[in-house]
C-alpha cells in the first residue's frame, strides 16, 4: 500500500470529520445514491439507441455488460490481492460504518461500476456522456470521503472500469450490432438517418 495514499487517505478523512453534520449526511447517501443514478444514466443510453441503427443499440447494450464483467473482475481481484480496510488498518474515525473483516479493499467496487458505466454512457450518448464521467468521478471520490478505501483504491478501479467498457465496445461493437439485428422486437429507425441520431463516438469496426 503506497505510503503516500495512506496520507492523502488520513487527509481526506481528517477533513471528513470536521465537515459539517449536513455534509457528513449528504456524503453517505451520495456515494450509494450515485451509482444507482449511474446505472439511470445507462438504461436512458439503452431507451434512447432502441429506434436507432442496430450499432448504437449494440454499443449501448455493451455498455451494461461492460458494468457486469468489470465488477465480477474486481471481485476476483479483491480476493487475490486481500488488501485491508484503511478504516480498520488505520484505526480512524469514517463518515460510514467500516466494512467487517473479510471485505477487503482493493480495488474499490463502486469505483469500478462507476468507471464501467460512465464509459458505457460516453461510448453510446457523449450529451449524456460528459456528465456521467463527472459524475463517476464524483462517486469514486466520495470512497475515499467517507473512510471506505484509500485514494489508489478508488484511482485503479475507476480506471480499469473504464479500460473495461472501452475494451468491450471495441471488440464486440460489430458481435453486438449483429446480434441486435437479429432480434425479432428489434425496430430500426429508417436507412436515412440524421447525423445527430448517430452514435455519437466513432469507434473503428473491428
Amino acid at each position: 500500500m503506497p505510503d503516500i495514499s495512506a496520507e492523502w487517505y488520513r487527509d481526506v478523512v481528517g477533513f471528513a470529520a470536521d465537515a459539517p453534520g449536513w455534509l457528513q449526511g449528504f456524503a453517505a447517501f451520495f456515494t450509494e445514491a450515485a451509482l444507482v443514478l449511474l446505472f439511470g444514466f445507462l438504461l436512458l443510453a439503452c431507451w434512447r439507441a432502441r429506434r436507432m441503427p442496430a450499432r448504437a443499440l449494440g454499443i449501448a447494450l455493451l455498455g451494461v455488460v461492460g458494468v457486469g464483467v468489470a465488477y465480477s473482475l474486481s471481485e476476483l481481484f479483491k480476493v487475490l490481492v486481500a488488501e485491508e480496510r484503511p478504516c480498520r488498518a488505520m484505526q480512524v474515525s469514517t463518515i460510514v460504518a467500516c466494512p467487517p473483516p473479510g471485505d477487503w479493499s482493493f480495488p474499490s467496487n463502486h469505483s469500478v461500476i462507476a468507471g464501467a458505466a460512465a464509459l458505457g454512457v460516453f461510448a453510446a450518448w457523449r450529451a449524456l456522456g460528459i456528465p456521467a464521467l463527472l459524475l463517476g468521478m464524483g462517486t469514486a471520490f466520495s470512497r475515499v470521503f467517507v473512510g471506505a478505501h484509500y485514494p489508489h483504491d478508488v484511482l485503479v478501479g475507476f480506471l480499469f472500469g473504464a479500460l473495461v467498457s472501452t475494451v468491450l465496445v471495441l471488440l464486440l461493437s460489430r458481435t453486438a450490432t449483429q446480434l441486435v439485428e437479429k432480434l425479432p422486437m428489434y425496430r430500426a429507425k429508417p436507412a436515412a438517418v440524421s447525423a445527430a441520431e448517430q452514435p455519437t463516438v466513432r469507434i473503428p469496426r473491428l
